[in-house]
């Protein structure tokens, strides 16, 4: 759960359009049909790519240094950056129940407050994991 910054390879292909390939990241590949778009998808892959190692609890490649990466002539080396985190919110919106307990009195005083359990809770979390 971190940010990460890869080199990726830009190869434009006879008919304009781009493949990308991380040279760190094994399987990592993408395309799009312009700069903007291989960027976008570049992103996207290596995000994805990231995540499932993360959640399979692999190891996470070091990025090679941007200079030492050998490519053909008009290729383009660029550095694309993800964050996993931000991945993780995104895409994780699937609630998962919990059972929690607390003093009757607070219950009633929450209850006539018209307290939102789930949202406060949910406040209260990110506060102490510092994702505020």
């Amino acid at each position: 759960m971190a940010k990460y910054v890869y080199p990726a390879i830009f190869i434009e292909e006879d008919d304009g359009k781009y493949s990308v390939s991380f040279p760190d990241v094994e399987n990592c590949y993408t395309g799009g049909d312009d700069m903007a778009d291989a960027i976008e998808m570049a992103t996207d892959a290596l995000c994805l790519m990231l995540y499932d190692m993360e959640q399979d609890k692999n190891e996470i490649p070091l990025p090679s240094d941007y200079g030492t990466i050998k490519t053909g002539e008009s290729d383009i080396v660029s550095l694309v950056a993800c964050d996993t985190e931000f991945y993780r919110r995104y895409y994780e919106q699937k609630s998962v129940k919990k059972t929690l307990t607390i003093p009757i009195w607070l219950n009633e005083r929450a209850e006539q407050a018209g307290v939102n359990f789930s949202a406060t809770l949910q406040t209260a979390l990110k506060h102490e994991l510092h994702l505020l």
